[in-house]
């Protein structure tokens, strides 16, 4: 048997930093497995931050009589929303009802279901409206004249991903970002994976692992090619979705859902305070992942979708922010991408049989099911690797969210406000508008990030409108950001609402001014 030289060695090595991957290593690390998670880009930088920031069931997917995948998110809804309920919110959606549309009785008929796949603790259920005598009816045309409300959730999902990437690594993992997996193949005996990392500084590390993680999202099926090219794999179908952003169109707090005549729905969501958030589009996409771009096209659907429902039209001049993402799911029989599920399918290789290294590919999924995913996922993974701890993470808050606790609570959620005025008192040293953006972003680590200061002073220059020094440095010491777009549109959006140039300047500051350790 030829020798392998090798610089690391570990359980498991997970490849992709988007959220299937960050939540299963988070998982396993938890479990005690060593594990080394991989990204080749920032966490989160690909389809992860590219969603439409909903924890939801997913009520239009019971037309596809996917009773299962909504039951299975309606359930992990609440528990997210208790595990992270500073990133996480309540959010109820109304649809208004036109003639021609989905019968009322059967709207009526699917909200029931909605409402009673799964117990309900955090969310109000949902209910007919009459538009004319409702906040949300004010901003719509006065042909829609009533409706339907009902409840989900909202997430900052590029930020769920780096909340799991920081609970695998307090539970002892390393993450490595910037860091590609650019050669995978099996030991002689097959008791072994070895894979070669190339880091941010060209620098290859050869990693010894007894499991491997493919959770490459886009780039899952070329990975396992590369790893097995004897063997026929499960394919991925690409899905381009993508979204515009406005200035704020409606001022009350509530979300609408539109139908369209071909059949798809689109979101429009209160997003940044002054904002709304418009998406999504369903688009096969046969291009570079690297390169997904949302085209003129879509932009002119998006605005006329949503103009057939407000007073006020949306022009594609009115666009002041966009992005897209390509969502990896599981090749099915669907003729039209928006009918192609959004269910989960785990690929396990276990080569010639006992003793032999697996290989868990992922694919599929949405992020709300991403916490169920990874556990199943390590669940196959501990039996192989003859570990025999459970899971843990459905009664584990997510790094911050332990206002009332270290287990999630209700009360976490349901008196979140009283929670956050409490810090606007205990740092009435800061302005408040900023003391509740840390909240939101940070829940309790708002106080490692202001730890040991107590005037304005404290924090360091402004580098951009309410971006201090203080919180670019906790960026970088403990959530891997990198560069000015990791800081300004991942970690937080204050991109939406600094100066132009603000991220030249803040990439010229943060090359003169390198991370004291």
């Amino acid at each position: 048997m030829t020798a392998v030289r090798y610089d690391m060695e570990c359980d498991l090595l997970v490849i992709g930093g988007g959220i299937n991957g960050a939540g299963i290593a988070r998982d396993a690390a938890g479990r005690g497995l060593c594990v080394v998670l991989c990204e080749k880009d920032d966490l989160a930088s690909h389809t992860s931050s590219a969603s439409t920031k909903l924890i939801h069931g997913g009520l239009r997917y019971l037309e596809y009589y996917e009773f299962s995948l909504v039951r299975k998110a309606l359930i992990e809804r609440e528990v997210l929303l208790r595990a992270a309920p500073h990133i996480m919110r309540p959010l109820r959606f109304v649809m208004p009802h036109a003639p021609g549309q989905r019968p009322a009785l059967l709207i009526r008929a699917g909200l029931f279901l909605y409402d009673f796949l799964a117990k309900r603790e955090l969310l109000p259920g949902s209910s007919g409206i009459r538009l004319g005598c409702h906040v949300a009816g004010r901003p719509l045309k006065p042909e829609f004249k009533r409706g339907f409300v009902y409840s989900d959730g909202w997430v900052d999902d590029a930020r769920l991903v780096v909340l799991n990437a920081m609970d695998a690594c307090m539970h002892g993992a390393a993450v490595k970002t910037r860091t590609a997996c650019t050669a995978l193949r099996r030991s002689e005996d097959g008791g072994s994976w070895y894979a070669t990392l190339r880091g941010p500084d060209g620098a290859e590390t050869e990693v010894r692992a007894r499991g491997v993680v493919n959770a490459a999202g886009p780039w899952t099926a070329s990975l396992l090619g590369q790893a097995l090219p004897q063997r026929r794999s499960q394919h991925l179908r690409l899905i381009k979705g993508s979204h515009i952003v406005v200035k704020r169109i409606f001022e009350h707090d509530h979300a609408y859902i539109f139908q369209n005549r071909d059949g798809r729905i689109v979101f429009a969501i209160p997003y940044e305070q002054d904002y709304t958030l418009i998406g999504t589009t369903d688009l096969d996409y046969k291009g570079d992942p690297n390169r997904v771009a949302i085209d003129a096209e879509e932009v002119s659907y998006l605005c006329e979708l949503v103009s057939q429902y407000f007073k006020a039209p949306v022009r594609p001049e009115h666009v002041v922010w966009s992005y897209a993402g390509v969502r990896p799911l599981v090749e099915d029989e669907a003729q039209d991408a928006k009918a192609v599920t959004r269910d989960y399918r785990l690929e396990m290789d276990s080569g010639d049989g006992a003793g032999q290294a697996p290989l868990l590919s992922i694919f599929g999924g949405k992020i709300t099911t991403y916490r169920k995913l990874a556990e199943e996922a390590v669940d196959l993974l501990c039996k192989a690797l003859d570990n025999r701890k459970p899971g843990w993470t459905a009664k584990a808050c997510l790094p911050g969210g332990d206002l009332y606790g270290d287990t999630p609570q209700n009360c976490a959620v349901l008196r979140y406000d009283e929670w956050r005025d409490k810090l606007l008192q205990q740092y009435r040293w800061l302005p408040r508008t900023l003391v509740a953006r840390y909240a939101r972003a940070y829940g309790t680590r708002i106080h490692t990030l202001l730890a040991g200061r107590v005037k304005l002073e404290d924090m360091g220059p402004e580098l951009e409108p309410a971006l201090y020094q203080a919180e670019v440095d906790y960026l970088r010491r403990y959530e891997w950001a990198a560069t000015a777009d990791d800081i300004l549109w991942r970690r937080s959006k204050l991109g939406l609402h600094v100066p132009p140039g603000a991220g030249a300047r803040l990439t010229e500051w943060m090359a003169l001014h390198p991370l004291q350790a």
